[in-house]
């Protein structure tokens, strides 16, 4: 018999299976109910994209002709963000204003997807190989939700390296499925943010399983490791800060020198560089110089960071809009009790990337399920839930715990129903969250107004 209690015996099962459905909704829901625009790929993902396809199709940087296909005219003729059309850069080519990692991370599902179309030819079967065909627009989504289900699983995997089982699984879960993590591994797996999720806890994972090791190779492959997470999102590059806060408390306990210290942090940041070669190359390829802010100067307001309200505005805050993220920011206290150095760290870490989402222009992350910028925390928000949920007074009452979990998940579920609902046109079944009572508690309330909308 299923119950709550059995899926804890098979955590990378659930997760798996939960990735299967997910991966299973989104082409489905893309192919059996388009977007009304007619397109696969939107918004910022048509720029992630974009580096896929020029790279393995037109073997170029020049996205001219990637965006004339790609932001193809709408049924009413619209082109949507035209300015991507005539936009041009010193170097007189297009611009891109995101990264190139997740065009890396997606690439083999693009080559499958490409060798897969040829294999079928001889059968009668003919598809485009032009990286525009619908199949290849899917792999990216497709890739996307398997590096979402592969992030949940390192963070199962490094909160266990710190609580037990039980806590680790349904802390997983709610820091995967009650945040703005579900939304970008489901309905818009084709931005950077999923990849963003596997690549920091990939790191952290490995930062944690291997801590106290002082090899060099190690902290090496920590910088890689790190490069990979700043390709995908470039803020994420903050997480190498902790293992370097490891070789400064080790330098300060005195179980390494000072030499030797600096030598690591060296190998770290030489990992760092080695990894992001790609984006730079393609900077200087794209704008004629190897570093760059492509959304320009005024982009990041450091003296003026919105803090607060990049925490608790009506405006995707990320604690009015994801109630989940708070209780595992308060879970940082427990994880200080049981281990001072992760639990300090991962403060710190946080804090860090309060600081950085608020100095962005618009820290409100423009249109957005909720906190997007801060899915590559979702490895802190499930170590800070489950250190609450291995303190003493949880551990005595397991069944609160996967029920506390659930109604997290579902409370978040419904937020989902509620913000695709506006986003498919029913504005008065569901007006856009501004309100206390739009963003907290309609939801409660709209699977109710959508059966008394079906019956008539």
């Amino acid at each position: 018999m299923l119950t709550l209690e059995s899926l804890e015996h098979a955590p990378g099962r659930v997760l798996t299976l939960i990735g299967v459905v997910f991966a299973v909704a989104y082409v489905s829901t893309i192919t059996l109910a388009p977007r009304a625009h007619g397109r696969i790929l939107n918004g910022d993902s048509i720029q992630y994209y974009a580096y896929l396809r020029s790279l393995a199709i037109d073997h170029d940087l020049d996205f001219t002709n990637d965006y004339q296909l790609l932001y193809r005219p709408t049924a009413d003729g619209a082109t949507g963000s035209s300015v991507w059309l005539t936009s041009k850069t010193s170097t007189g080519r297009a611009t891109n204003l995101m990264s190139i990692g997740p065009a890396l991370l997606w690439s083999p599902f693009f080559l499958l997807t490409y060798g897969a179309l040829l294999l079928v030819r001889p059968f009668g079967i003919v598809g485009p190989l032009d990286g525009i065909a619908a199949p290849f627009q899917l792999s990216a989504g497709v890739a996307g939700v398997t590096y979402a289900a592969l992030g949940a699983y390192f963070c199962y995997k490094a909160c266990r390296l710190l609580v037990s089982d039980e806590a680790a699984f349904w802390a997983t879960l709610v820091a995967w499925l009650a945040t703005p993590a579900l939304y970008y591994s489901l309905v818009s797996p084709a931005y950077a943010h999923a990849p963003s999720l596997f690549a920091s806890a990939l790191f952290y994972y490995a930062w944690l399983k291997t801590r106290g090791e002082s090899g060099s190779l190690r902290f090496f492959c920590l910088g890689l490791l790190a490069g990979l997470a700043a390709l995908m999102r470039w803020q994420d590059a903050t997480i190498i800060a902790f293992p370097l806060l490891e070789l400064l408390w080790a330098t300060w306990r005195r179980p390494s020198s000072i030499p030797r210290a600096v030598v690591q942090a060296g190998l770290m940041l030489g990992g760092l560089v080695l990894m992001i070669l790609p984006q730079l190359l393609a900077w200087r390829v794209i704008y004629g110089r190897m570093f760059v802010i492509p959304q320009g100067e005024g982009f990041m307001q450091w003296t003026a960071p919105a803090m607060i309200p990049v925490l608790f505005s009506l405006r995707h805050g990320l604690f009015s809009w994801t109630p989940a993220a708070l209780l595992a920011v308060c879970g940082f206290a427990p994880l200080v009790r049981r281990d001072r150095f992760v639990g300090w760290s991962a403060v710190l870490v946080f804090v860090v990337a309060v600081y950085v989402n608020g100095a962005v222009s618009d820290w409100w992350a423009g249109e957005a399920f909720g906190a997007r910028r801060f899915i590559g925390e979702t490895v802190l928000f499930t170590i800070g839930l489950g250190a609450i949920f291995a303190s003493p007074f949880w551990q005595r009452r397991h069944r609160l715990i996967r029920w506390t979990a659930v109604t997290l998940i579902v409370y978040n579920l419904l937020f989902l129903l509620q913000y695709e609902v506006f986003m498919w046109g029913y504005r008065d079944l569901s007006p856009y969250p501004t309100t206390v009572r739009l963003v907290l508690i309609d939801r409660l309330f709209l699977p109710w107004h959508l059966i008394a909308r079906w019956i008539g």
